[in-house]
C-alpha cells in the first residue's frame, strides 16, 4: 500500500483521480495524539483546563512544534503569538493553504475543541509526506492564541489580531483576573514572536471542529457543511439599585434590581422563542452587590449574550432587548446602563472552500448536511482576508465547554479525511 501512495504521489498529474480516491489519514496516529495533548491541564473529570498562556498552553504549544518539526514543518510565530508551522510546496512563491484552530480550552473544557482541528491539520502534513506528495502552494498548520476568550475577555482574539479586526496593542493590553497581560504571559511563555501579524498572504483556509450542538447526532449526519456563522453579540447590563434591609423594608419600597431581573428575563427568553428556532438568548454571568442574604442588593451586573444567522431577526432582537430592560427599569425607577462589549457579525464562507468541503465529502461517501454555525470560530476572522469554509462533525449529546465533551475515533477520522480533500482541492499537486 505504502509503495502503491508513493507511485502516486510520483505521477500524480496523471493519477490525481485515484489519488482522491486511495489517499487517507492514519486513524491510529490522529487519535493518539489527541489524547496525548488532553495531558496537559488535565482535569480529574476527563476534560482540560488548558487557558490560554498559562503554562499548561505553553507545554501544548510545545509539544504540537516538537511534532511539526519532526514533520519537516518551518515554525513561524508572530507577534500575538499565533503559529505557523508550513509545510513546503512545490512553487515556494505560491500563498499557503492553511487549516487549524486552537489549543486554548475553557476552565472546564474537553478534550476535542480546537484540539481536534489543529491535530487533524498536522495529519495532513503526515498523510502528505508518507505518500510522497508534494504540493503547488505550501500548507500552513495554524494554532491561534486565546480563542476561547475565558482567561483573556476577548474571544478569537490571535485571529482577530492577524486579520486587522483587533489592534495589536489593544490585545497586548488585556489583563486576567490577576492582572497579568497578554504582552506579559506572551513574554513569559517565550511566544511573542517576531513575525509581524499583518503578514497575510492565504490561498483558502479550512478550519475543523466538532460542531459543539446536537444538530448532526439528531440528524444522523456524520459530516456538517460549514456555510456560514450566525450574528452575535455579549452585552453587559449594570443596575443600580438602593441597599436595604431585607427585613423592615416593604417589597413596595424597595428599589430591587432584582425586580427588574424578574421582569426581563422571562420577556428575553420569550424573545428567542419567538424568533426561534435559530434565535439564542443566555445569561451567562449574574452577580448582586453586595451579595449578603439579608441584604436587598444595590447593584446588579449581568451578561446577555444575543445571536441569531439571519440578519434583519438579529437587529430585532438587539432592538427588543434594550427595550425590554429598559422598560423594566423605568417602571422601578431604577437606572441602568446597557453596552455591548463584543460583537461578531455573521459570516457567509467562500463558495469555492464550501464546494471542495462537498466534493470531499461525496467523493468519500458520507452523510452531510448545510450547517450555520451557532459558535464563533477563528474561521470567522479569516474569511475577512482569505477564501474560507469549515467542517464539521458530531459530538457526544451536543456538549461542548463541558468535561464530558466526546467524539468518537471513527468522527475523528471522518472529519480529517473530509479535511484531506477538501485541502487537497485546493493546495493543488506536483508530485
Amino acid at each position: 500500500m505504502e509503495e502503491f501512495l508513493h507511485f502516486i504521489g510520483r505521477n500524480c498529474s496523471q493519477h490525481m483521480i485515484p489519488l482522491t480516491n486511495t489517499i487517507r489519514i492514519n486513524p491510529e496516529r490522529l487519535w493518539s495524539r489527541i489524547m496525548e495533548m488532553a495531558q496537559f491541564g488535565a482535569t480529574p473529570a476527563g476534560g482540560c483546563n488548558r487557558q490560554a498562556l498559562t503554562d499548561a498552553d505553553k507545554a501544548g504549544r510545545d509539544l504540537f512544534i516538537r511534532w511539526c518539526r519532526e514533520a519537516g514543518c518551518d515554525i513561524r510565530i508572530d507577534e500575538i503569538g499565533n503559529i505557523f508551522a508550513r509545510r513546503p510546496g512545490g512553487e515556494p512563491d505560491l500563498p499557503p493553504v492553511i487549516t487549524g484552530s486552537h489549543l486554548d480550552t475553557q476552565p472546564s473544557g474537553g478534550k476535542f475543541d480546537g484540539i481536534y482541528g489543529v491535530l487533524a491539520g498536522l495529519e495532513l502534513v503526515e498523510t502528505l509526506n508518507d505518500a510522497g506528495v508534494t504540493t503547488r502552494h505550501p500548507l500552513e498548520i495554524v494554532v491561534w492564541t486565546n480563542e476561547e476568550g475565558c482567561r483573556f475577555d476577548t474571544a478569537m482574539m490571535g485571529s482577530a489580531v492577524w486579520s486587522s479586526a483587533m489592534d495589536l496593542d489593544a490585545a497586548y493590553a488585556l489583563v486576567d483576573c490577576d492582572g497579568l497581560s497578554v504582552q506579559d504571559e506572551l513574554r513569559r511563555t517565550g511566544y511573542r514572536g517576531s513575525r509581524t501579524t499583518t503578514d497575510i498572504s492565504v490561498h483558502a483556509a479550512f478550519e475543523l471542529h466538532i460542531e459543539q450542538g446536537p444538530v448532526l447526532e439528531d440528524e444522523g449526519k456524520a459530516i456538517g457543511v460549514v456555510t456560514g456563522v450566525q450574528h452575535m453579540s455579549r452585552h453587559r447590563i449594570v443596575i443600580l439599585g438602593v441597599e436595604a434591609h431585607a427585613g423592615p423594608t416593604p417589597m413596595a419600597l424597595r428599589k430591587d434590581p432584582m425586580m427588574a431581573l424578574s421582569i426581563f428575563l422571562p420577556q428575553l427568553y420569550a424573545l428567542a422563542a419567538e424568533y426561534g428556532p435559530e434565535g439564542r438568548v443566555t445569561f451567562g454571568f449574574i452577580q448582586v452587590e453586595p451579595g449578603s442574604p439579608n441584604t436587598v442588593p444595590g447593584c446588579l451586573e449581568l451578561t446577555v449574550d444575543i445571536r441569531h444567522p439571519n440578519a434583519g431577526n438579529y437587529q430585532a432582537m438587539l432592538e427588543r432587548y434594550r427595550e425590554c430592560v429598559r422598560a423594566a427599569c423605568d417602571s422601578l425607577g431604577l437606572s441602568v446602563e446597557m453596552a455591548c462589549v463584543w460583537e461578531a457579525p455573521g459570516v457567509v464562507f467562500d463558495s469555492g472552500c464550501i464546494d471542495a468541503v462537498r466534493q470531499a465529502v461525496e467523493t468519500l461517501g458520507y452523510s452531510s448536511r448545510d450547517i450555520v454555525s451557532g459558535a464563533g470560530h477563528d474561521a470567522c476572522n479569516i474569511s475577512a482576508v482569505a477564501p474560507t469554509s469549515m467542517i464539521f462533525v458530531p459530538c457526544e449529546n451536543g456538549l461542548s465547554h463541558n468535561e464530558a465533551e466526546a467524539i468518537t475515533p471513527e468522527q475523528a477520522e471522518t472529519g480529517a479525511n473530509v479535511l484531506l480533500l477538501a485541502v487537497l482541492e485546493k493546495v493543488g499537486i506536483t508530485g
